[in-house]
């Protein structure tokens, strides 16, 4: 599976970002996951989608991820951008995604990772 993400850039607060990851090669798995790295940080889980929608209580309201199954391309639409919203964002995906019938939020859990993206939000 190749992972290829891409829409990151710089953005003032409040505004709005589009990224797109483009799955090709053999798939496992519908689910997909967005996850964020800012310096210093830990690698955080921000949305998924699997048969429904998952988001971290962080970017609850202002996330929105969706599917083109004819394109094989997830997409993350990022509004009301905050300053700490500012990391690399990667996708990933894997056939240890879905646990127990829920999508996993760890990156333990996901075998294939996009290269990532940068975004910047500032003042």
């Amino acid at each position: 599976v190749q992972l290829q993400a891409s829409g990151g850039g710089l953005v003032q607060a409040g505004g709005s970002l589009r990224l797109s990851c483009a799955a090709s090669g053999r798939t496992f798995s519908r689910a997909m996951g967005w996850f964020r790295q800012a310096p210093g940080k830990e690698r955080e889980f921000v949305a998924g989608i699997n048969w429904g929608t998952y988001y971290a209580d962080s970017v609850k309201g202002r996330f929105a991820i969706s599917r083109d199954s004819a394109k094989n391309t997830v997409y993350l639409q990022m509004n009301s951008l905050k300053l700490e919203d500012t990391a690399v964002y990667y996708c990933a995906t894997g056939p240890r995604a879905i646990e127990s019938g829920r999508l996993a939020t760890m990156t333990d859990s996901y075998d294939y990772w996009g290269q990532g993206t940068q975004v910047t939000v500032s003042s």
